[in-house]
C-alpha cells in the first residue's frame, strides 16, 4: 500500500491530505507538523486574531478529528530532521526513521529576524508568522503603548492597522522609497499611506533601523537618520524565507524556494513541494507565490498526480489584505508592468489595473469586490480591455466580460 508522507502541517499540507481523500486515495498518509495545534489559517494571525476577535479553535482549518475520521496520521509537534532520497526514508527529531512511497515537503517560509548585534534578540522584538508567535505579542497591544513596526510590506501595515485601532502610538519605518514598493504600485502605495496617515500612524519612508536600543529589553530605537525613538516594543515585517534547509541538504534542486515541475515535483520524482516552500513556472517564469490560494491550488492539483493523475499545476494568484475597514483584493501578478490605470469609486472605492504595454496582468481593489471579480475573470480567461474602458466612469464594466 502506497504511504504518503506530507512534511509541514500548514494550509498546503492540510490541503494535500484532505484532497487525497476526497478523491479516494486509499493509502496510508501521514501528516507531520512541527507546531503543537492542528494545521490553521495563518493571514488571521495578524488581523482579527491579534485583535482578539477570532478565538483559537476558529483559526483551525478542520476540527481536530476530522484526521482520525478520515485516517489521516497527524503527528504534531515533530521535526523533520533528514531525508534519505535512495532510501526513501525520513529522520525525525526524536531519532525515528519513517519511510515512504511518495514525500510532499509543504514547509511553508520563515520569517527573516534582525541580527543579535543591532538588536534582534533584544526582548519584545516579535516577528509575525505563527501561532506561538502572535500569542506572545499579543499582551503588548495594550493602549497608550509606544510600538516600532519595521518594513512597510503587507504584514507591517497589518500590525500597524491593528496597533492603531487598539489606541497604541505607531510609528513604520520603510527604508524603501515608499511601502509596499516591492509587491505594488506607486498608485496603491499612495492609497495604504493616505489610510494609515488618517488613523495616526506615523510613517516614515526612505528610512531604515540603524539598531534597537536596550540591555536586555528593547527601550527605544536608532534610525538611519540619527532619529531616536523611545518604544515599548517592536515588530520585524521585512518579509521571509522559503523553508529549504531540508530539500538543500537533501540534494534536491534550489531556486527561489525549492524548485518543481509543472506537475509539482521537485528534482527527484518521488518527492513533491507547494506552497511558500515552493517555486514553480507561471507564463515561462519562475515564480514563488506567498498566498493561502496558492497554497491550497497547488496543493490539490499535487493531490491528483500522486494519486495517478496528469494535471499540469498553472497559478491563478489572488491574495487580499484587510487594514482597518478597507479589503485589498488583488488578481494576477503585476511582474513586469509598463502601465496602471486607476478606476475611482465613492468612499475610498478604488481599483489599480496593471497593464504591460496592451496585456493585463494584474488588479489592486480596495473595497471594490465587484471590479476585484471582474479583473479576476478577465485576466483568468486571458483578456484586456481597452484602458481607457477601465478609467472612464461611464463604462459598465461588466459589459466587458461579454464575448
Amino acid at each position: 500500500m502506497t504511504h504518503v508522507v506530507i512534511v509541514g502541517a500548514g494550509q498546503a499540507g492540510a490541503s494535500l491530505a484532505a484532497k487525497l481523500r476526497s478523491i479516494g486515495f486509499d493509502g496510508d498518509i501521514t501528516l507531520i507538523g512541527a507546531e503543537k495545534v492542528p494545521p490553521y489559517q495563518r493571514p488571521p494571525l495578524s488581523k482579527a486574531y491579534l485583535l482578539g476577535e477570532m478565538a483559537e479553535e476558529r483559526l483551525y482549518l478542520r476540527p481536530a478529528e476530522f484526521y482520525a475520521d478520515q485516517n489521516i496520521t497527524l503527528r504534531l509537534n515533530t521535526r523533520v530532521t533528514g531525508i534519505d532520497k535512495d532510501a526513501k526514508t525520513i529522520t525525525l527529531d526524536d531519532g525515528e526513521t519513517l519511510g515512504y512511497d511518495q514525500l510532499a515537503l509543504t514547509l511553508g517560509a520563515h520569517p527573516r529576524t534582525l541580527p543579535a548585534s543591532i538588536g534582534g534578540m533584544l526582548d519584545s522584538v516579535y516577528a509575525v508568522r505563527d501561532l506561538a508567535d502572535a500569542d506572545a505579542m499579543a499582551p503588548e497591544f495594550t493602549a497608550g503603548k509606544r510600538v516600532l513596526i519595521i518594513g512597510g510590506g503587507y504584514i507591517g501595515l497589518e500590525a500597524a492597522a491593528v496597533a492603531s485601532k487598539l489606541g497604541l502610538t505607531v510609528t513604520l519605518v520603510e527604508m524603501a522609497d515608499r511601502i509596499l514598493q516591492r509587491v505594488a504600485a506607486p498608485e496603491t502605495s499612495d492609497y495604504f499611506r493616505e489610510l494609515h496617515k488618517a488613523h495616526g500612524v506615523d510613517i516614515r519612508e526612505g528610512v531604515g533601523l540603524d539598531r534597537l536600543l536596550g540591555d536586555e529589553h528593547v527601550t527605544g530605537a536608532r534610525l538611519t537618520d540619527g532619529t531616536e525613538l523611545e518604544i515599548d516594543f517592536a515588530v520585524i515585517g521585512v518579509g521571509v524565507n522559503p523553508a529549504t534547509i531540508l530539500a538543500d541538504s537533501a540534494g534536491l534542486a534550489i531556486g527561489n524556494g525549492i524548485t518543481t515541475d509543472d506537475h509539482g515535483r521537485t528534482s527527484d520524482p518521488s518527492i513533491w513541494a507547494a506552497g511558500d516552500c515552493a517555486s514553480s513556472q507561471f507564463h515561462g517564469q519562475t515564480v514563488r507565490i506567498e498566498s493561502v490560494g496558492n497554497a491550497i491550488d497547488q496543493a490539490e492539483a499535487i493531490a491528483i498526480n500522486i494519486a495517478g493523475g496528469d494535471t499540469p499545476y498553472m497559478p491563478k494568484p489572488w491574495f487580499w489584505s484587510d487594514q482597518y475597514d478597507c479589503k485589498l483584493q488583488i488578481a494576477g501578478l503585476n511582474i513586469g508592468y509598463t502601465d496602471v490605470y486607476v478606476r475611482k469609486g465613492d468612499a475610498g472605492v478604488q481599483s489599480n489595473w496593471y497593464y504591460k504595454d496592451a496585456t493585463l496582468l494584474a488588479v489592486d481593489a480596495m473595497n471594490d469586490p465587484r471590479n476585484y471579480m471582474i479583473g479576476k475573470r478577465l485576466i483568468e480567461a486571458g483578456r484586456s480591455p481597452d484602458p481607457t474602458l477601465i478609467t472612464d466612469p461611464a463604462t459598465d464594466m461588466k459589459a466587458l466580460l461579454k464575448p
